[in-house]
C-alpha cells in the first residue's frame, strides 16, 4: 500500500472533510476521493461515511486510522534517522511513550528539563494506553514509556526493565459551578447517584472498585472515545469523571476537581528495553521520579502481575 494514501486518509479523518483535506495536502478533491476509494477497494470495506457536515470514519475506518497513525509515525522516524546519518548527526533520537494523562504535562515537562541539563536532542512523544506502550518498548520502537498499573495491571516480560516512579491519586473532575466545586475531599457515596463518564476500562475498573469498597455502586452511563472526549462530557455538564491527579495541571479552563476520601491510586512506572538503552534514559527517569510524591513506608507494594491483577486499586 502507498503510504501517501494512508496519509491522505488520516488527514481526511482529522479534518472531517474531503475538501479541507484536499486543500491541506494540495490535491484536488476528486484526487482525494479516488485515493480513499482505492484504499477501500484494497481493504474490502468502507472506511468513511458521509454526514451533514462532511465525513467521518466508519468503525473499520477508525481501527485503520489508529494503526495508520502508528505506521506513519514510524515511517517519518525512519526518514529522519536516515537523513541524520546523511547529515552527520550523531545524537540518537529519543523516543518517549506515555499514557494520555501523563503525556499531557508531566512527561513533556521532564523532557524539557532534561534537554536544558543535557543539551538538545531530537525526541518524539507517543501517547497510548499502557498495554500498547509495553509492546512498543518490547519491540524496540520506544526508548522509554511511562505507564500505570491500573487494571488490568502490568505484565512480567523479560524483554523490558520496569522502575517504580511513584503513586498518583485519582480525583473527580466536575464542570465549573458544580455544587461540590471548592469542597474538601468527599466520600464517593455522595457521588453514587451522579452520571459518570469513562474513556477506558482501566479507569472504569478503578472507579467501580473504589465505590465497591465504600459499599456503593456508581452509574457509568456515558462512554468517551478518549480523554479529551471525557473532559468534554464533563465540561458540558453531562457527567462527572475520575481522572489522575497528574492531569490536573493540564486541565481545560471550564472544569474543576474535587478530591475523594481514601482515594484510589495507581502506580506510575517507567519501562525500558533491556537491550541497547538510550544514554539519556537514566537522567530522564530521575526527573520523572521527582515529579511524583514517594509513598510512605509500607504504603506501596509491587503490582501483582499474576493473573493481570493490580495494586492500583488501593
Amino acid at each position: 500500500m502507498d503510504l501517501t494514501v494512508w496519509r491522505t486518509f488520516v488527514t481526511v479523518c482529522r479534518l472531517g472533510s474531503l475538501s479541507a483535506a484536499a486543500a491541506e495536502l494540495h490535491h484536488t478533491q476528486s484526487a482525494v476521493s479516488r485515493q480513499i476509494a482505492g484504499l477501500e477497494g484494497q481493504l474490502g470495506v468502507p472506511l468513511v461515511e458521509r454526514h451533514a457536515r462532511g465525513v467521518r470514519p466508519t468503525a473499520a475506518g477508525e481501527v485503520f486510522r489508529r494503526h495508520a497513525l502508528v505506521t506513519l509515525h514510524e515511517a517519518d522516524r525512519a526518514v529522519r534517522a536516515v537523513r541524520d546519518v546523511r547529515d552527520g548527526v550523531s545524537d540518537r533520537p529519543l523516543s518517549v511513550g506515555a499514557t494520555p494523562s501523563l503525556a499531557a504535562g508531566i512527561v513533556p515537562e521532564a523532557v524539557r528539563v532534561l534537554l536544558e541539563r543535557t543539551g538538545p536532542v531530537r525526541w518524539s512523544l507517543f501517547p497510548a494506553l499502557s498495554a500498547q506502550l509495553h509492546e512498543r518498548v518490547a519491540a524496540g520502537d520506544l526508548d522509554v514509556a511511562v505507564v500505570t498499573d491500573a487494571p488490568p495491571g502490568l505484565v512480567a516480560d523479560p524483554r523490558v526493565d520496569r522502575r517504580f516512579l511513584g503513586l498518583d491519586e485519582m480525583v473527580v473532575v466536575l464542570p465549573l459551578g458544580h455544587d461540590l466545586a471548592g469542597r474538601g475531599p468527599v466520600p464517593v457515596g455522595e457521588l453514587a447517584d451522579r452520571t459518570w463518564a469513562e474513556d477506558n476500562d482501566g479507569s472504569a475498573a478503578l472507579l467501580r472498585q473504589h465505590a465497591a469498597r465504600a459499599g456503593v455502586a456508581v452509574r457509568i452511563d456515558l462512554t468517551a472515545a478518549d480523554l479529551p472526549g471525557k473532559l468534554a462530557l464533563v465540561a458540558t455538564g453531562h457527567a462527572i469523571a475520575l481522572i489522575p491527579r497528574a492531569l490536573t495541571r493540564a486541565l481545560r479552563a471550564d472544569v474543576t476537581t474535587v478530591g475523594l476520601v481514601d482515594p484510589p491510586a495507581r502506580g506510575i512506572y517507567a519501562i525500558t528495553p533491556r537491550r541497547d538503552p538510550h544514554p539519556r534514559t537514566a537522567p530522564l527517569l530521575e526527573l520523572l521520579a521527582a515529579a511524583f510524591d514517594r509513598p510512605r513506608v509500607g504504603e506501596h507494594r509491587e503490582a501483582d502481575v499474576r493473573g493481570g491483577e493490580s495494586r492500583a486499586t488501593g
